[in-house]
C-alpha cells in the first residue's frame, strides 16, 4: 500500500520527536521555525510564493518575501501564511515571517495531525492523581518510517532527491536532527552530506532554509543573553 505524502511541516514535525515516547528531540522552538520554513517551502514548490531577488550583499535570510499567486492550496495552515503574506503591511522578510508564523505552529501542527488520526492524545495521572501529563504518539509508524526511508535511501545514493525529500534533507540538517535518522552513520559526515544534497537543489528553497539556520541561531543566541 502507498503511504501518502504529508506536508512537509508534518514530515519535519514527526522526524522532531521520538516515535515511541512522543518526546521532542530538540527545542520547542526551534522546531516551530523548522515548521515554518518548511510551509514556505511548500508554498515556494506549490507555486504560492516567490522570493525577492538578492539586493547587494545582503543574507539569504533577509530577502523579502513576494505572493505569486494567492489562490488556495486547501490546507489551513498553508493557506494562513498566504493571507498574512497578502494583509501584511508590509512585505516581510523571510526570517521575520518565520519568527512570527511559527509561535503557535508547533501546537497547530500538532492539532492537525491529532485531527487527521497521525497522532493520538495520551493523558497520564501523576502524583496521586493530581498532575496530568499530556503525550502525543504516532497511531502508526509508517509516517515517520518513510520519511525516514526517503533520506536513507536519498544518503546512500540509491535515488536522485526530488525538491520535497532535498528540502527535508536540508531541514533535518540544520535542525540538528540527523543524529536521530537511525543510519548508523558519523553524524557530522551525514549532516554535512545531506546539506550538500539539499545545496544543489532550488535556490530558494536553499535560501529559506538558510534563513531557518539563522532564525534558530537567534534563539541560541538569545538563550544566552
Amino acid at each position: 500500500m502507498t503511504v501518502p505524502r504529508l506536508p512537509l511541516r508534518d514530515e519535519l514535525f514527526l522526524l522532531g520527536h521520538n516515535d515511541d515516547t512522543g518526546q521532542l528531540h530538540i527545542h520547542r522552538q526551534a522546531l516551530a521555525l523548522g515548521l515554518a520554513g518548511a510551509v514556505l517551502i511548500d508554498l515556494f514548490l506549490a507555486g504560492r510564493v516567490v522570493l525577492a531577488p538578492a539586493v547587494d550583499a545582503h543574507p539569504a535570510s533577509e530577502r523579502w518575501l513576494r505572493l505569486h499567486h494567492d489562490q488556495s492550496v486547501g490546507d489551513l495552515i498553508a493557506d494562513t501564511a498566504i493571507a498574512a503574506i497578502r494583509y501584511g503591511r508590509t512585505a516581510p522578510q523571510v526570517r521575520a515571517f518565520l519568527r512570527g508564523f511559527s509561535e503557535d505552529l508547533y501546537e497547530r501542527t500538532r492539532a492537525g495531525l491529532v485531527a487527521a488520526g497521525i497522532l493520538q492524545q495520551r493523558t497520564r495521572r501523576r502524583l496521586g492523581g493530581l498532575a496530568r501529563a499530556d503525550t502525543y504518539l504516532v497511531t502508526d509508524s509508517k509516517w515517520s518510517v518513510v520519511a525516514r526511508a526517503r533520506l536513507r535511501y536519498l544518503a546512500a545514493g540509491h535515488e536522485q532527491p526530488d525538491n520535497h525529500t532535498a528540502a527535508l534533507a536540508g531541514l533535518v540538517a540544520v535542525l540538528g536532527l540527523t543524529a536521530h535518522l537511525y543510519l548508523g552513520d558519523d553524524t557530522a559526515t551525514l549532516t554535512a552530506h545531506l546539506k550538500t544534497i539539499a545545496n544543489q537543489h532550488l535556490s530558494p528553497v536553499r535560501d529559506i532554509t538558510a534563513a531557518v539556520d539563522a532564525a534558530v541561531g537567534d534563539l541560541a543566541t538569545a538563550t544566552y543573553r
